[in-house]
């Protein structure tokens, strides 16, 4: 022993670590590695503990390709077990490591920071390593040595470090496990903890990025964006030269300006109300076009921002692909969140699709739930009109609007059909009269008459989703069908935030049962894949991409459909599920 840990440097002492962790339920497991990027880096260090012992293993001692080393293999059967479990902080991190640099997935794996998450359940709290081992523990973590070089001969106190982190997560998983037992957790846990490896295997995957696609749309973009500003900048000036004795040279407005914009826009008439920002200047739009000429304007220049250079910039020299960042809790309903960049983002415009593609041999099959969160709430309502709708295997949409307008199906017109397709998606997010008319540009009497309509169709519907928000409301806190809660702080005296509270009572159980079922689809779909040429590259909320050699892509396309229907038919079982595939050579809607 040397401290507090043994170094593990050779194959016997791994053997006998290995025989000696194999005896426990579960065990602290983390890493240590040369670089943040598994395709730049090393893994340096694996570190294991149990409640009596901690055994830091230096790979470096082992060899420089730690996957190819048969003499890891004793390693390489404990990880990929599913006993002991695997405690981790933000496990994916290191689970891509061992994927990539060991070639092992992980076993079963207990994540303190996916669990941390689900107990605060949408409340404002850290959940970094330190933050949660004094919230559970009334332990603090010494990160002094996170960033040190852990390529050359490591010191007492990276060893030390190394080891200390690890030695504390076994007690924590006891404190939690405690607590998620109590707060009705462990399922949605149990949920989220099997679909680390496939979050893992995604991000270390990437997308493929069609560089010189990507540049031509960029130059598109850029050449649009010019052309709506010059029109903006005419429009603006006419005001300008109005306000002037003599109009001379013409002045530019800085189009990101509050200010310059604002009084530029009243002195072309326009009511401009206190901010300049989108949502409050939509209303203005049909009445006058230089307003709507700026949203043109603005949602180009956010093309260009948000869809430009970055991502060019984001592409791995060593992969030539995107490898983005998924936050598997990335919003209280269980909603993954992407950044750097977000490819869950990409418009569905062709010419943004079509610039990720599949590279050369190979395919891409794109599946996505058809109306799945209206079908949640066909299994929440449990309202026999809505159900029927699904049921009679036509237009779910113009099925509703016959419903609601009492017409034969072929007489729906598609305005009303449009009307109904609004409502059915609307009320998942609890939608109001004022809403669903600016939406549909009628008239505020109009659009209660529809509504009215719409909930004397669906009685069970209306009932649940007011129930729902009313519950909210009374009990603070809302769960999905996995358990996943989340709670809601807020002024009952407040009437906005009280309303607030109501539309996401209504909302959350949907959207985030939505989660769940792409969640388990996910670890379905990742075990489905084992030894096929397949991954998944790519998730937006109802959608799953994966790329597959060409060859295989009927059969890995069966296979996505096979897991996506069977994660969805957990939960919902009064309508069918329906996945939708294509398979093609380019990222298409």
């Amino acid at each position: 022993m040397t401290g507090e840990y043994r170094l593990i440097t050779n194959e016997e002492e791994l053997r006998c670590a290995v025989e000696r962790l194999q005896t426990h339920g579960a065990i602290g497991f983390d890493t240590e590695t040369t670089d943040l990027d598994p395709y730049r880096g090393r893994l340096r260090l694996v570190q294991l503990a149990t409640p009596e012992e901690t055994y830091v293993i230096d790979l470096a001692k082992f060899t420089d390709r730690p996957r190819e080393h048969a003499g890891l293999d004793p390693l390489r059967r404990l990880l990929a077990a599913d006993r002991p479990v695997k405690i981790a902080h933000n496990a994916k991190f290191d689970l891509k490591w061992t994927r990539h640099h060991l070639g092992v997935d992980i076993g079963m794996v207990f994540d303190t920071l996916l669990a941390s998450q689900l107990l605060s359940a949408g409340l404002d709290e850290r959940h970094n390593l330190d933050a949660v081992m004094t919230r559970y523990l009334g332990e603090s973590v010494d990160k002094t040595e996170r960033g040190s070089d852990w390529s050359g001969e490591l010191s007492e106190a990276q060893l030390s470090y190394a080891a200390r982190d690890v030695a504390l997560l076994v007690r924590l998983r006891e404190v939690m496990v405690e607590r998620l037992k109590v707060e009705g957790l462990v399922q949605c846990a149990r949920l989220e903890f099997e679909c680390v490896p496939a979050t893992a295997a995604l991000e270390l995957a990437g997308f493929y990025l069609d560089r010189e696609r990507w540049c031509e749309q960029m130059a598109a973009v850029e050449r649009q964006r010019a052309a709506i500003a010059a029109e903006l900048q005419e429009m603006l000036a006419e005001g300008a030269a109005q306000g002037m004795l003599f109009a001379g040279a013409r002045t530019e407005i800085n189009l990101d300006s509050h200010a310059q914009l604002t009084e530029a826009l009243r002195r072309l008439g326009v009511p401009v109300p206190d901010s300049t920002r989108n949502w409050r200047l939509q209303p203005l739009a049909a009445k006058y076009p230089v307003v709507a000429k700026l949203l043109e304007y603005r949602t180009v220049q956010k093309a260009m921002t948000s869809f430009g250079q970055n991502f060019l910039d984001a592409i791995n020299p060593a992969t030539g692909r995107i490898h983005a960042n998924f936050h598997q809790i990335g919003a209280p309903t269980g909603r993954y969140a992407c950044v750097d960049p977000n490819i869950q983002q990409i418009p569905h415009a062709l010419e943004y699709r079509r610039c990720f593609r599949a590279p050369q041999g190979r395919k891409l099959i794109t599946c996505d739930f058809s109306q799945i969160e209206l079908r949640i709430l066909a299994e929440y309502s449990k309202d026999q009109n809505f159900i029927e709708a699904f049921l009679s295997g036509t237009d779910f949409h113009r099925t509703t609007a016959a419903q609601v307008f009492r017409l034969a199906p072929d007489e729906v017109t598609s305005e009303q059909r449009s009307f109904a397709k609004r409502l059915n998606f609307g009320v998942v997010y609890g939608i109001g009269t004022s809403r669903f008319a600016l939406m549909t540009g009628l008239s505020e009497k109009e659009a209660e008459e529809v509504m009215r309509r719409y909930f004397a169709t669906y009685p069970a519907l209306e009932a649940w989703l007011k129930e729902a928000g009313r519950r909210a409301v009374r009990e603070r806190e809302t769960r999905t069908m996995s358990g996943r809660k989340a709670r809601f702080a807020f002024d009952p005296e407040d009437k906005k935030a009280t309303s607030l509270v109501e539309r996401n009572g209504k909302n959350t159980p949907i959207q985030g049962t939505s989660a769940d079922i792409l969640k388990r689809a996910l670890h379905l779909l990742h075990e489905e894949l084992r030894g096929t040429s397949a991954e998944i590259v790519n998730i937006v909320h109802d959608e799953v991409v994966v790329e597959a050699d060409a060859d295989q892509a009927e059969e890995v396309a069966a296979k996505v459909e096979r897991a996506m229907q069977a994660a969805g038919e957990e939960y919902v079982k009064v309508v069918p599920v329906v996945v939708e595939s294509r398979i093609s050579d380019e990222w298409l809607k």
